[in-house]
């Protein structure tokens, strides 16, 4: 086995883990205070710091990993997870409101310091001329990590029921301290150091192609999170009268299918020209949530309605996702890519911080059918940003600048 491929092993091992447990935490958090009385609102509230240091984390995060490795500044996102799970675990009467909101801000910067370090460090491990493995690579990962952020759902949902909520963090900080340990051994030293020093201005991209990239990132991750963070649990939990295992069950079911549909993609897609490929199956996407709130308008079977389009939207977002992912990789510059990912996914936080604070307000205010026209509304404004994009052999020669 080569140095590379161990490399990328230690790297997505480290991922499956951190999502597994981020998965897990975001399943307990909305289920445990919904129980408590919460409302979904208030529920969404919770994960406002999560998102918006997510945000934050993307922006600086790729200056840091160019500065000190993106080996450091993977292992740092594990340790930070692990307090966060700490910080959860004190007694019931503690968990206020604005612990747990700090709790989770903690949980945000260490997960995109985490997926940061993975989606970079995967373009060092892939020789320039290898581009079909670069998009292989790219939807393993990501694909695999969906499947295990589903499975942590399912986690999340059995743990609550068996052991409480502290039983379940208690148990997650513990596995992850021994991954911590292991990462700090085997992960590659200095991994994507960038050999000119940057400067903290070299955060912003300069690059069309990734500024359009990381608008219509945007607007497509805002697509999924307006209805799938807060409304779909809550709805399904109180129209559809399932309980939390079966709610965290059937989430899970749907993220680990759509994870599997991720790293197929480029069986799906091909390796053709990406701006063709992100308009059309984004118009694609577009067309679901559409179709599933007219459903729901014109009182079909909701069950049939909402489980049956959720599932088609799952395999069309899977594609679109794994898509945006590949690029994003390939039009980053070789020297200092995490501060080109970085920025990518600086936007892909802004886009669920705003999906899952509306996910709250408009099902609060309006219901399901108003979050799924909103999330129609952003998908069609990520596929018509794709039309900017470059054609891709004019941005891949840059990203060998």
């Amino acid at each position: 086995m080569d140095a590379a491929v161990r490399q990328y092993l230690v790297i997505t091992g480290n991922y499956w883990a951190f999502t597994l447990t981020d998965g897990a935490l975001r399943m307990l958090v909305v289920l445990h205070f919904h129980q408590l009385g919460y409302s979904p609102l208030e529920i969404a509230l919770l994960f406002i710091f999560y998102e918006f240091f997510g945000v934050v984390t993307n922006l600086v995060g790729g200056y840091l990993g160019a500065r000190m490795g993106l080996n450091r500044t993977m292992n740092l996102g594990l340790f930070l997870q692990i307090v966060a799970l700490g910080m959860l675990a004190v007694p019931a009467a503690a968990l206020t409101v604005p612990w747990v909101m700090a709790a989770q801000a903690l949980s945000g910067i260490a997960k995109d310091l985490n997926k940061m370090s993975a989606k970079s460090g995967i373009k060092l491990l892939v020789p320039h001329e290898q581009q079909g493995r670069l998009y292989q690579w790219v939807a393993i990962l990501t694909g695999s990590k969906n499947t295990l952020k589903g499975v942590g759902f399912f986690l999340g949902g059995v743990l609550l029921m068996a052991v409480g909520f502290r039983g379940a963090v208690l148990a997650m900080a513990a596995a992850l301290v021994v991954i911590w340990l292991s990462s700090l051994v085997l992960l590659g030293q200095d991994l994507g150091r960038s050999k000119a020093r940057p400067k903290f201005t070299d955060i912003f991209s300069k690059s069309r192609a990734i500024n359009v990239l990381s608008a219509a990132r945007l607007f497509l991750f805002g697509a999924r999170d307006i209805w799938f963070v807060v409304a779909l649990p809550v709805y399904l939990h109180t129209v559809f009268g399932w309980d939390f295992w079966k709610v965290g069950g059937f989430m899970a079911s749907w993220v680990i299918g759509y994870g599997f549909i991720q790293t197929i993609a480029p069986r799906i897609t091909g390796h053709g020209e990406g701006r063709q490929a992100a308009v059309a199956w984004g118009a694609l996407l577009a067309l679901v949530p559409a179709a599933i709130a007219v459903g729901l308008m014109a009182d079909w079977s909701p069950q049939v309605v909402v489980v049956g389009g959720l599932l088609l939207f799952g395999v069309l977002f899977a594609i679109n996702s794994s898509l945006h992912s590949y690029l994003i990789v390939r039009y980053a510059r070789g020297d200092g890519v995490s501060l080109d990912v970085g920025f990518y996914y600086m936007s892909n936080a802004a886009g669920r911080l705003a999906g899952t604070v509306l996910s709250g307000w408009v099902y609060q205010a309006h219901g399901l059918e108003a979050c799924l026209w909103v999330s129609a509304g952003f998908v069609a404004l990520a596929a018509g940003l794709a039309l900017l994009l470059p054609s891709t052999d004019e941005a891949f020669s840059r990203s060998t600048v």
